[in-house]
C-alpha cells in the first residue's frame, strides 16, 4: 500500500492519497485519507512513464563513439562503430549490460521498457541452439530488475534498401521471415516465466532492412501485440526508400500496411506536413528519443504539426548513451525551441509545457507498449513513480508548476520510489538490487573491453 502527500490523478492533483494494490494493479484510491502503519510513505506520486524504445546492449558503448574521424561524422559512421562493438558481445555480457540498463531506467523513473531487440545470433550469424538465447538473456535481466517489459524481436533481413546483402557486422541480426517466426515463437514461450504484464510483440526493423512481401508476412505474427518500426530517421533513408519503392517511407507505410493505434513509429523525424498529419490521424504513437536523436544528429521532430493533428507520442532512450527521463523531456522541448527560435512550444494553446510533455508521454508510452497504464486510476497497472518535491530544484514551486520544474530544472535524484506493475524496486532513490547489478556489469564490460 502507498500513502502519498500528493498524487497526480486523472482529475488533477489530490492530497493525502492512499492507494491499495492488488495483482500488480491499482485497486483503490482514497484522497484525504490517513496512512496505515504498513504503508510506503512518499511525497509526490505520478504515473510512471514507459521507455518505449531501447537497445540495451548499446549502453556499454556510451563514450566510445564521441571522437571525430576523418571526414564528416554521421549516423552512418556511428553505425559502423556499433557493428564492430557488437561482434564481441557474449550472452553473459548482454545479460549484465541489460540488467544495468534496466536498473538505471527504473532509478530514472521508467516503470517499463520496450526492448527493440535485434542481437539474435552468435558472431558471423551462426544460430544458437536456442533461437531465443539472446532474448532469454534480456528476460533474465528483467527478472533481476523487476522492470515491466514489452519485448520486440526485430526482423532484420537486408543491409539496406533494395534487398542489399547483409554486411558482416549485421549477420548477428539477420533473419528470414521463417527464421524470425521461429524466434518470436521461442521468445514468447520463454517469456511465460516472467510476470503477467510482460508482452512479446514484433518489430520489422525498418523499410530499408525488410522488403514489402516480408513485411506483410511477419505482420501476421503480431496477434494483437504491439508493432514497432524505425521510420524516416535520416534524410539518406528517405532518399533510398523513395528511389526503391517510389514513395517516401511514411507515405509508403501508410499506403501499404494497416498502421493504427497498435503501432509505434520510432523517430519519424523527416516527414512532410501531409505525412505528419496522416500518421497522427492513424492513431500510431510517435516514438521519440530526443537524447539519442541529438547524439546521432538525426534532426528535430515536428512537434507543433504532430500535436495540431492530435498525434500521440512517447519517449525512449534508444542507444542509452544517457538514461535520464527528465533530460529526455527537456531535450524534446529544447529541440523545438532551437529550430523555431521560440519558447514553450510543446503545448497546444496555453498552459504548462511540463504537464503536456509528461502526461502526453505517460499516455503515449503506455499505448505503444500495450500496457494498461499511463494514468493513476483504479484498475490500471500500478506503474507509479514518486518524486521528492522538497528537493531544492522543486521546493519553491506550487503544485501547478511541479511538472514544469521536473521537466526543466530537476536532476534524476528527485526520484525516490518506483513501482513496475506493483513491484517496488526503487526505494529511497536506489534500486534494491543495485550493488549486485553494478558488480556484474563491471566484470562484463572489463572482459568486453579486453576483447575490443
Amino acid at each position: 500500500m502507498i500513502f502519498a502527500r500528493r498524487a497526480l490523478l486523472q482529475t488533477g492533483w489530490a492530497r493525502d492519497v492512499r492507494l491499495t494494490l492488488a495483482a500488480g494493479r491499482i485497486a483503490t484510491i482514497t484522497p484525504d485519507a490517513a496512512p496505515a502503519p504498513q504503508d510506503a510513505h512518499v511525497d509526490t506520486l505520478l504515473p510512471a512513464l514507459a521507455n518505449l524504445h531501447s537497445h540495451s546492449f548499446q549502453r556499454a558503448m556510451a563514450g566510445l563513439t564521441e571522437r571525430r574521424a576523418a571526414g564528416r561524422d554521421s549516423f552512418w559512421s556511428w553505425r559502423e562503430l556499433m557493428y564492430r562493438f557488437v561482434a564481441h558481445l557474449t550472452p553473459d555480457q548482454v545479460q549484465a549490460i541489460a540488467a544495468l540498463t534496466f536498473m538505471e531506467m527504473q532509478e530514472a523513473g521508467y516503470a517499463a521498457v520496450g526492448e527493440f531487440h535485434y542481437l539474435h545470433h552468435a558472431p558471423g550469424g551462426t544460430a544458437y541452439a536456442d533461437p531465443a538465447e539472446m532474448s532469454a538473456r534480456v528476460f533474465a535481466a528483467v527478472a533481476e530488475t523487476g522492470i515491466g517489459l514489452t519485448h520486440l524481436p526485430v526482423l532484420y533481413s537486408y543491409g539496406g534498401a533494395g534487398r542489399a546483402a547483409l554486411g558482416y557486422g549485421q549477420l548477428r541480426f539477420g533473419c528470414t521471415p521463417e527464421r524470425y517466426a521461429a524466434l518470436v515463437g521461442a521468445a514468447r514461450l520463454a517469456a511465460r516465466g516472467l510476470p503477467q504484464d510482460t508482452q512479446v510483440g514484433i518489430a520489422p526493423h525498418s523499410l530499408r532492412a525488410t522488403a514489402p512481401d516480408e513485411l506483410s508476412e511477419v505482420l501476421t505474427l503480431a496477434s494483437g501485440t504491439p508493432i514497432h518500426i524505425h521510420i524516416a530517421e535520416q534524410p539518406k533513408e528517405v532518399a533510398d526508400i523513395s528511389y526503391w519503392l517510389g514513395a517516401r517511407p511514411v507515405a509508403w507505410l501508410l499506403a501499404n500496411a494497416p498502421v493504427g493505434p497498435g503501432w509505434c513509429a520510432v523517430h519519424a523525424t523527416h516527414m512532410t506536413k501531409a505525412e505528419t498529419e496522416a500518421l497522427a490521424r492513424s492513431g500510431a504513437v510517435a516514438g521519440l528519443c530526443p537524447i539519442t536523436e541529438a547524439n546521432l544528429g538525426d534532426g528535430p521532430f515536428d512537434g507543433p504539426g504532430w500535436l495540431a493533428a492530435g498525434g500521440a507520442f512517447g519517449l525512449g532512450s534508444d542507444s542509452n548513451v544517457r538514461i535520464s527521463l527528465v533530460e529526455e523531456l527537456r531535450t524534446l522541448e529544447y529541440s523545438q525551441r532551437l529550430r523555431d527560435l521560440a519558447r514553450n512550444v510543446w503545448v497546444q494553446g496555453e498552459g504548462s509545457v511540463g504537464a503536456a510533455l509528461y502526461r502526453g508521454a505517460a499516455r503515449g508510452g503506455a499505448q505503444a507498449l500495450g500496457r494498461d497504464a499511463g494514468e493513476i486510476a483504479p484498475g490500471r497497472l500500478a506503474d507509479l513513480v514518486a518524486i521528492d518535491s522538497r528537493h531544492p530544484a522543486l521546493c519553491a514551486l506550487p503544485e501547478d508548476h511541479l511538472l514544469d520544474g521536473l521537466a526543466f530544472a530537476a536532476p534524476d535524484a528527485v526520484v525516490s520510489d518506483l513501482w513496475s506493475a506493483g513491484r517496488h524496486r526503487v526505494q529511497g532513490g536506489r534500486h534494491v538490487a543495485r550493488d549486485g547489478i553494478i558488480a556484474a556489469y563491471r566484470v562484463a564490460v572489463a572482459q568486453l573491453m579486453q576483447a575490443l
